[in-house]
């Protein structure tokens, strides 16, 4: 399990909001109480040592996540065990006490419950998490949903013949993560878990043992852990307390006590005064990636007290600055390196570290690393300064004060996290009033001074690893050593600010007006004509009490340019935010944004051109002003592009050395050749011939008329406020009243029976990639919604079909869509990993599975597992102000019906058996286009 200490920071943060008051705030500084655990969750222990946690959350309705967690692991395998933890999670769908083989699965698909999608199962090096989110209406199926957590705890039948077939599922999954990243970390992970058994106890174990290990083994494995004083259940949802309290009582009390058990050891790692340095380099590795561990000298100690939480406060703020620095070098011109990352996190649950993760062009990593070290250095020796540590608590005071305005408003999928963290690691849990008291009385006593003082935790000599991985090995242990030692001696500067003085947006021409006012009672929503003639669409929501959601959308795109222009921005267009605006660099914007709750982000897209954004109702002026100035003010800087350029030529170079990047690749030429307006994987001409002037002017085109823009808001809206921000900011925009619409090319995508085989990588991995697509004479919702429902039962069935009848798979991938933009066409793709040796039988297996639904249908229960699924993502969703936001989009702009959304759930379950056989008939009977990815020979 790892964990940042921002991470530990939030999950503090999101707590329960019933109970929670400080007795004395002026006492929080100095007082060594313990943290109080928040009294809405109810916590007990079972006699046979069991522990439970229940929390009534409401968020989603009529719904409820229910866990099996064990504090159990691969790192408690004995040699001949390796990956048996792993293989004891399959096992448990395989056949228990009361649900035989695929029932499980079978009976949770038919109430809307979809394996590896919401039912599921991890297994770490250090504990075992079952994952089971169900409905809460009805007592039937809580009842059966417990009994299933039961099962799981101590009801796996563990045959051996099912043992036995599961052997070609796990072996798979081997493959299918078997890449040159996870071949890389096995090497490393010696010197990262120095002195301790983990770099031999990974949890997918080794290709051997899960070849031939007896079946006595995992037998023995789970009667040695699967016990209830190493179990805690998990109930947090729409629920009443006291019932499932009982439920969980008669469903576990009477599992026996484990006699002469097992003693469950932490493994620690062994401190070293060197650094460890590792490089390894796979050359199917996509990435050059340079990492620095400073793993902490004392073991690792649960945050109980106030003074921990102080020190939490204090770790996050570190974070931050520190991010900031490393993120300010990236952005630099020249820059070292290409992107940054400084973390906190249990690298092992005994054992914090601070991480610093860069990535650099391939070739470069010592240049990336030296430049980290420096910077490492200045923050050893002179620290952070006030301004830095001003803004940090800018920042986390901002993001409290959010947190603290959606304590009743969170979704129980992330409440639950904190009960598993509590029970595995005594992580406290209190409720967000005594954290946003708490911290608001810590944070503005935490002085530099101080916070300074404490760095050398952070960052020290002992206990440090360097890692270096890539397609190649461009360093030397020697030379890195020798960059150490320099450091130790080199001259370096204080760091200075950089910040930006001006404010975000200056001078505003006078404010315009409202023209129209119109309501859509249907769907709640408000459309204002502005003066300009832009168009402003809100929906007033109380799903979240602080949460505001924006699109901005205009047709047109790229469409519109030539085939010339197309080829020249198609890079470019990625360069035009890297500047900044209103003569506001990226890293000063970064700056004067940090204690904001706002991201906006323009796009210029095939056919549209837009804004995406998410706010706060506080900050809700700051994503006006930012919209406004990506409209008017985009900075140009030819130095920012011409890095941008050549950052994306260094990290081309070893893309396609990825199999399935460059298998992506050959698909996609294959599809498009004789597009004109094709671009795909960019080419090094491409690249070279980039145009920062042209992709800069066509930007100003495509954002020059506002009237033909359409601002979407969904969220807590205020409502004169959202008025006078949209008169005083998107009515004043230009316009040039043009109303365009796209293009419609007039090149189609490939289609029919054709193949193309792609050699690439020296593992025994294939992907079989097979896709349906054509054109359609007519748009159709109705058949939309039967390949929608097709694409539920297609994966269900194959599945059930390569993976559990076959054990020639572990996962599958089943996409649709039927689309009238730009044009009507249709696309079915199926995609699965396999061995070389199984791409013909399984290729086989999946497409007389279509033509069986061609000729025979489908079966009622597929049908009735597949209206399930899709009406329970609905509903879950339906207090979202994202799928309002999706849906508005489609219906305002698109022009799709209104029933569409509003009656979705009677829609889905109107669809027939013949309504599925159709298109199966009409669209999957038409040849299809086979592409595969073997080894190289």
């Amino acid at each position: 399990m790892t964990k940042s200490t921002l991470y530990i920071f939030f999950i503090y943060l999101w707590s329960s909001n019933i109970f929670g008051q400080l007795a004395n705030e002026s006492k929080i500084i100095k007082s060594a109480d313990k943290i109080p655990i928040d009294s809405s969750v109810k916590i007990g222990k079972l006699s046979n040592g069991l522990t439970y946690y229940i929390k009534q959350n409401a968020t989603p309705k009529d719904h409820v996540e229910l866990r099996l967690v064990l504090n159990v692991g691969s790192i408690l395998e004995e040699k001949e065990q390796s990956g048996l933890a792993h293989f004891m999670e399959h096992m448990n769908f395989n056949g228990t006490q009361h649900f035989k083989k695929n029932e499980m699965i079978d009976y949770l698909q038919s109430i809307g419950v979809k394996f590896g999608a919401h039912l599921n199962a991890e297994t770490g090096f250090d504990e075992t998490t079952y994952v089971l989110p169900i409905p809460s209406n009805d007592k039937a199926t809580l009842d059966k949903g417990f009994l299933i957590l039961r099962d799981w705890a101590q009801g796996a039948l563990l045959n051996t013949s099912d043992i036995n077939e599961e052997r070609g599922v796990i072996l798979e999954e081997y493959r299918f993560h078997n890449n040159a990243k996870l071949k890389m970390i096995k090497k490393y992970y010696p010197k990262l878990m120095y002195g301790s058994k983990y770099p031999e106890r990974f949890p997918i174990g080794t290709k051997h043992n899960l070849e031939t290990f007896d079946p006595k083994s995992l037998r023995q494995f789970y009667k040695d852990w699967y016990r209830p004083d190493l179990m805690a259940v998990i109930a947090v949802g729409d629920i009443n307390v006291e019932s499932i309290e009982q439920t969980i009582k008669n469903n576990f009390e009477n599992i026996p006590l484990t006699p002469n058990a097992k003693e469950r050891k932490l493994n620690k790692l062994k401190n070293h005064q060197e650094t460890l340095i590792a490089i390894e380099s796979d050359k199917e590795a996509e990435a050059s990636i340079v990492e620095i561990v400073y793993k902490d000298v004392k073991e690792y100690a649960p945050n109980t007290t106030i003074s921990d939480y102080k020190n939490t406060l204090v770790s996050s703020l570190i974070n931050i600055m520190a991010s900031l620095r490393f993120s300010e070098i990236a952005n630099s011109n020249n820059a070292p390196f290409l992107y940054s990352k400084f973390y906190r996190e249990n690298i092992i649950r005994s054992k914090e570290a601070s991480n610093i993760k860069i990535l650099t062009a391939p070739n470069e990593q010592l240049k990336g690393l030296t430049a980290t070290l420096a910077e490492v250095e200045r923050i050893k020796r002179y620290g952070f300064n006030l301004k830095e540590l001003n803004l940090a608590k800018e920042y986390i005071s901002s993001t409290i004060n959010q947190r603290f305005l959606e304590k009743d408003k969170r979704n129980s999928n992330e409440i639950i996290n904190e009960y598993i963290n509590n029970f595995l690691q005594q992580e406290p849990i209190p409720n967000i009033d005594w954290i946003y008291k708490a911290t608001n009385k810590i944070l503005p006593v935490i002085s530099l001074e101080k916070l300074n003082k404490s760095l050398p935790r952070y960052f020290h000599d002992e206990n440090r690893v360097i890692i270096v991985t890539g397609p190649t090995k461009s360093t030397t242990e020697l030379q890195i050593k020798e960059v150490l030692n320099k450091l130790k001696t080199q001259k370096i500067e204080p760091y200075k600010n950089n910040s930006s003085s001006s404010p975000l947006v200056g001078r505003l021409p006078n404010s315009g007006h409202i023209t129209n006012t119109t309501r859509d009672e249907k769907l709640g929503i408000t459309k204002l004509t502005l003066s300009n003639g832009a168009t402003v669409v809100y929906k007033k929501t109380n799903f979240k009490n602080s949460e505001i959601l924006f699109n901005a959308l205009s047709l047109g795109g790229t469409s519109l340019y030539t085939d010339t222009e197309l080829k020249k921005t198609a890079i470019a267009n990625n360069a035009l935010t890297e500047a900044g605006i209103n003569g506001h660099s990226k890293n000063e914007l970064l700056k004067l944004l940090l204690g904001k709750n706002v991201s906006v982000s323009p796009f210029i897209g095939e056919y549209f051109e837009g804004i995406n954004g998410r706010v706060t109702p506080k900050d809700l002026e700051t994503l006006f002003q930012l919209t406004y100035l990506y409209f008017t003010s985009l900075n140009k800087n030819y130095e920012v592009f011409n890095e941008f350029i050549k950052n994306q030529k260094k990290l081309s170079k070893t893309h396609l050395d990825s199999p399935l990047n460059f298998f992506k690749k050959e698909i996609n030429d294959f599809l498009n050749e004789g597009n004109s307006r094709y671009i795909g994987f960019p080419s090094e001409d491409i690249i070279n011939n980039s145009d920062y002037n042209l992709a800069f002017k066509k930007y100003l085109e495509r954002f020059a008329d506002a009237s033909d823009f359409t601002f979407y808001f969904v969220g807590s809206i205020n409502e004169d406020k959202l008025k006078e921000y949209a008169i005083k900011y998107l009515a004043v925009l230009p316009s040039t009243h043009s109303k365009e619409l796209y293009n419609v090319p007039t090149f189609r995508p490939l289609s029919g029976k054709h193949s193309k085989v792609v050699n690439k990588g020296k593992d025994p991995k294939s992907i079989v990639n097979i896709q349906y697509q054509g054109p359609i004479a007519k748009y159709n919702h109705k058949e939309k919604l039967a390949f929608n429902l097709l694409t539920e039962i297609a994966e269900i069935n194959l599945t059930e079909k390569l993976r559990e009848q076959e054990s020639g798979i572990y996962t599958s991938s089943v996409t649709s869509d039927i689309s009238n933009i730009p044009y009507n066409w249709y696309n079915f793709t199926i995609a699965f990993y396999c061995a070389p040796e199984n791409v013909d039988k399984l290729k086989n297996i999946t497409l007389h599975y279509f033509r069986d639904i061609a000729n025979k249908g489908i079966h009622d229960k597929d049908l009735k597992k597949a209206k399930e699924a899709l009406i329970g993502v609905f509903k879950n969703n339906l207090n979202n102000n994202g799928l309002w936001l999706q849906a508005i989009v489609q219906i305002d702009f698109h022009n799709i019906p209104h029933n569409n959304f509003l009656l979705y759930e009677n829609r889905v379950n109107s669809i027939k058996k013949e309504d599925i056989q159709s298109v199966v008939q009409k669209y999957l009977t038409k040849g299809y286009i086979l592409g595969v990815l073997n080894p190289e020979k």
